[in-house]
């Protein structure tokens, strides 16, 4: 592995960054277990950055794939027509709640989310964007411009005029009810349209839970009373679903349901091809139709991605996974929540059914501790769970399984994460 290591960081950039002291390599999977180079088994409760939603190694997501490659047609352009490409759209369309959707699609979350500010910043005639704080939306040059955490923005310029609102930063508050925090939230998103902005401002990006922000989500129904103001200046909502979609959260099948809302576009991503490079757009049908100019995506929704989104999709909904989420995600919560009250380093558990994250802090002075996150992640790898990092300082344990996680998986990770945990102490 150090062989690999060191030509790794010969050739990548030094800012595509590796897990742990020792970085691993993955070579195979099955179910809900990968296994590296050096032949460890892992139980893996991140999923590939929650892309692998269903798992590793899933035949009906393999044959899927298989059937279309034996046809000998890997790939032939949106030039042409794909059939599981538009049975796809149909599927997704239905299941989006938008009036007369069509749907878009992209290799992946990032240009999914170029393409939403596309049409929004061309359907409003405006470059002025809306975004919460902490937010994360992908790396290229306007996603990195609405993203609004510091350590994933490398740039200060930008195609789009963008003002960031409270939200989804609840405990910078602790002083506020819940209720005084949301009347705060609606007074600030007003008080920004008065003195901040200029008229027709486009839309307003949110992730309903933020990805790289550590989980953390706006009070359940605050989007809906922005969008309550939104609705008077015209501006739009773009739900970002990239982490969120397809039942993750466990009490709905989009995140923005929480708030009672649907959106006007929405991303997605991630999970939808269970490993394939799939993302897209879904929006009403004149907003999508009224890009002036020519558009056409070489590889996004090619028919190897579009099998397995399928396929992927078919057997998500075959499954009520979304129901699993629910079930799993509230004992790992809970068990969380009660194994905190032992551990000083623990902050903060919160999460939404699969999608769930702990803060760590300094037991002698209650700061976010970076430091601690690295070391639990190390603890955690070396008693054979994978899990992740983020938060706005570092300090965040990010856990993410597939949705087909077994109760019996459920309870071993949560044994490991709580053992993890106390040696950090």
């Amino acid at each position: 592995m150090s062989n690999l290591l060191g030509r790794h960081r010969a050739v990548m950039p030094r800012w595509v960054s590796l897990y742990y002291d020792d970085p691993i390599e993955i070579v195979s999977g099955k179910g809900r277990r990968v296994t590296d180079s050096d032949g460890r088994s892992y139980l893996d409760f991140f999923g590939g950055i929650l892309t692998n939603m269903l798992g590793y190694d899933v035949p009906e997501v393999r044959e899927a794939v298989e059937r279309q490659l034996r046809t000998g047609v890997a790939h032939t352009s949106t030039l042409y027509l794909i059939r599981t490409q538009v049975e796809l759209a149909e599927k997704i369309a239905e299941l989006s709640g938008i009036a007369n959707a069509k749907v878009f699609f992209t290799n992946s979350g990032t240009e999914a989310n170029e393409t939403a500010l596309l049409l929004a910043t061309n359907a409003r005639r405006s470059d002025q964007v809306l975004a919460l704080r902490n937010s994360y939306h992908g790396r290229s040059y306007a996603a990195t411009a609405v993203t609004g955490n510091r350590s994933w923005k490398n740039s200060s310029l930008s195609p789009v005029n963008v003002h960031y609102l409270h939200g989804a930063d609840r405990a910078r508050f602790p002083h506020l009810s819940d209720e005084e925090f949301q009347a705060f939230c609606v007074d600030d998103l007003q008080h920004v349209l008065d003195t901040a902005t200029a008229t027709d401002v486009a839309c307003l990006i949110v992730e309903p839970v933020q990805g790289v922000g550590g989980f953390t989500a706006a009070p359940d129904g605050l989007l809906a009373r922005y969008r309550e103001i939104l609705d008077r200046y015209g501006i739009l909502l773009v739900s970002d679903e990239v982490q969120t979609g397809w039942g993750r959260t466990g009490e709905h099948f989009w995140g923005l349901q929480a708030h009672g809302v649907t959106p006007h576009i929405m991303t997605f991503a991630k999970g939808l091809g269970n490993g394939f490079a799939i993302g897209g757009v879904v929006a009403d049908g004149t907003l999508m139709d009224a890009l002036p100019a020519n558009g056409i995506s070489t590889f996004g929704g090619n028919p190897i991605a579009t099998a397995a989104a399928k396929a992927t999709l078919d057997y998500l909904l075959a499954h009520d996974l979304q129901a699993n989420a629910q079930r799993l995600g509230r004992l790992l919560i809970d068990g969380l929540r009660t194994a905190a009250d032992r551990l000083p380093v623990v902050r903060d558990v919160r999460g939404k059914g699969l999608m769930f994250a702990v803060d760590l802090v300094d037991p002698g002075t209650g700061a976010p501790s970076a430091s601690l996150a690295a070391r639990v992640l190390e603890h955690a790898k070396e008693r054979g769970l994978l899990i992740g990092k983020g938060g706005l300082y570092g300090h965040t344990l990010r856990m993410a399984p597939p949705l087909t996680l077994t109760e019996a998986e459920a309870r071993e990770g949560l044994g490991i994460l709580v053992d993890s945990l106390a040696a950090a102490c």
